[in-house]
């Protein structure tokens, strides 16, 4: 009997047990950690987004927009300060996330489409276009929309993009003239921010789109 060659086959079961255990938490890693690591990037960078309003104006706020599949409706909730108390203000995707010079250079309404500007259900609307947010006697707007035609994805994606607070109210396009049809008649844009997606904890703005 070789007491040598016993030893190295008594070690090899200890090995194999230890490559085994290896791969199992391996693969046990893979399919929960890492998974779930990944579920949390991809449901706050592809599903969920913010915009913080500010401008030369009181007007202040924060919005955010969440979408919970590829193609579905977008929700849009916040609360919008210090507008005019009870009254009606309008509130848009602007086509540029540029702020550079203010609100003033976030372009046009958002309307890849080339449409009439119109009110959000109707068929003829700038994608843009989510109509008014209400004040109450304070002048606080609870804003919460949700929205068939934006998205936070795709060619429609509105990440990037401004939202502008209006200092009038939107006509929705029924004004009966030509800036009726361009932008409601909604007057001068108090407050504005860039979209942007929230992700591990960081505000990511993408650049201006257009």
């Amino acid at each position: 009997m070789d007491p040598y060659n016993n030893k190295k086959q008594s070690k090899r079961p200890l090995v194999l047990t230890a490559a085994a255990t290896s791969v199992v938490l391996f693969i046990l890693y893979a399919l929960f950690f890492k998974s779930s690591d990944d579920a949390v990037v991809h449901k706050a960078s592809g599903h969920s987004a913010v915009v913080v309003l500010s401008g030369a104006s009181p007007v202040t706020g924060t919005v955010t927009f969440t979408q919970s599949s590829k193609d579905g409706p977008v929700t849009v909730s916040g609360e919008i300060n210090n507008l005019d108390p009870s009254s009606k203000r309008g509130f848009h995707i602007h086509a540029l996330g540029d702020i550079s010079g203010g609100c003033g250079t976030t372009g046009a309404h958002f309307n890849p489409f080339g449409k009439n500007h119109g009110a959000p259900l109707d068929t003829e609307r700038h994608v843009g276009d989510l109509g008014n947010i209400e004040s109450d006697q304070y002048g606080t707007a609870a804003v919460s929309i949700t929205d068939n035609v934006i998205s936070l994805n795709g060619p429609l994606s509105i990440v990037g993009r401004a939202v502008v607070v209006h200092a009038g109210t939107d006509d929705l396009g029924k004004g009966g003239n030509e800036d009726s049809l361009k932008t409601g008649n909604a007057g001068d844009r108090a407050a504005c921010g860039v979209i942007g997606t929230l992700s591990r904890n960081r505000l990511i703005t993408s650049p201006s789109l257009n």
